[in-house]
Order: C-alpha cells, then sequence, then structure tokens
C-alpha cells in the first residue's frame, strides 16, 4: 500500500502547526491542546468557508500571524480575538431545492391565471406563494405588492375613464393590461426567486 505525497498546501499547514506546537511546548497540556484546536479549526474553517473560502494556505498563516505571538497571547490567558471567533467566518447558507409543483403552480396562478380571471387567480398563487418556506418574506411582500397595486390602478383607471367618459372598451381593455402587468411582474419575481 502506496500513500500519495503530501500536496503543497497540506505542507504549509503542517508545517506552521508543528512550528505552533514545538513554540507551545511549555504550556499547561489543557492550554497547549486547546490552542492547536482552536488553530486547526481556525484553518479548516478558512478553507472550507462558503461566503469567502481562502484557497492559499500561505494566506491563512500569514493571517494567523507567527507561531510565537499566538503562544505568547495564550501565555497570557486569551487566544487573539480573530482566531476564537467562530462569527468571522458565516454559517453556509440553506440548500435551494429550487421549489416543488406548489411553488410553480403559485406562479401559474399569479402570471397565467391573471390572464384568465384577474384579480381571484393571482390572488389565490399568492396565498400559495406566501405559505412556501423558499420565498424570503421581502419577495413575498413585494409580489404582493404588485398584485395587490396592480389591481387597485386597474380600478382606478377604471373609475377615471368611467368618469371622463372615455371609449368604454378600450378603457377596459388598458384596466385588464394593468392587472395582467402588475401580476406578470410578481411572477417573474417570484421565478427569479427560485433560481437564486
Amino acid at each position: 500500500m502506496t500513500t500519495a505525497p503530501l500536496a503543497h498546501t497540506d505542507v504549509i499547514v503542517l508545517d506552521y502547526l508543528a512550528a505552533l506546537w514545538a513554540q507551545s511546548e511549555d504550556l499547561a497540556p489543557e492550554l497547549r491542546d486547546e490552542l492547536m484546536t482552536t488553530v486547526a479549526d481556525y484553518i479548516s474553517l478558512r478553507r472550507t468557508s462558503p461566503a469567502s473560502p481562502i484557497e492559499d494556505p500561505a494566506e491563512i498563516v500569514r493571517r494567523l500571524g507567527p507561531p510565537e505571538a499566538l503562544v505568547a497571547a495564550a501565555r497570557r490567558g486569551h487566544l487573539p480575538p480573530h482566531i476564537r471567533l467562530p462569527a468571522l467566518v458565516p454559517p453556509p447558507p440553506p440548500a435551494a431545492t429550487g421549489g416543488g409543483a406548489a411553488e410553480y403552480t403559485a406562479i401559474g396562478l399569479i402570471t397565467a391565471g391573471a390572464f384568465v380571471l384577474p384579480g381571484l387567480g393571482p390572488v389565490a398563487g399568492m396565498l400559495m406563494a406566501s405559505a412556501s418556506p423558499h420565498w424570503t418574506p421581502a419577495e413575498k411582500a413585494a409580489s404582493w405588492f404588485l398584485v395587490l397595486g396592480s389591481g387597485a390602478a386597474s380600478f382606478a383607471a377604471l373609475f377615471f375613464f368611467a368618469v371622463a367618459g372615455a371609449g368604454q372598451a378600450a378603457a377596459i381593455f388598458l384596466c385588464y393590461l394593468i392587472a395582467v402587468g402588475g401580476s406578470v411582474l410578481a411572477g417573474k419575481r417570484l421565478m427569479d426567486g427560485l433560481r437564486r
């Protein structure tokens, strides 16, 4: 059985940890173990951080500082905050599933439903979308605003045309387009949220 040679990146990390181990030989065993574990965890987190991973181990080692400085800080009774705070490495984002049948049905009701049943179709779709965990509250609120706002604008335009005495067929068609347009924009926004 043969073992693969160590990669250059592994050698840099192992050399740093070996130097840290050698520098910390006079520390109490518990403190030395805590220091080594904290530094190893820091290196691992920085290499695999979903937000901003650092692939170059030399950069991670540079950010840690010389082993002597870490050991000196441990002797004074505290580890440097930049390696102790896990908040510096954000947690991984939740895995996106892209939505299922309910989400696509909701988008279908909002967009295609607006052409067939203006008002009723988009509201039914928005009720389904509101129950889904796949969209953020901001995306849901913006979509509700587009659906309800376009409906209200459609009624306001219809009222205006009725008072102004404009052509009935043209006024109704324009109001229909206003209502459908807002719903289509809301559906597009939600579809973009699923693709995110």
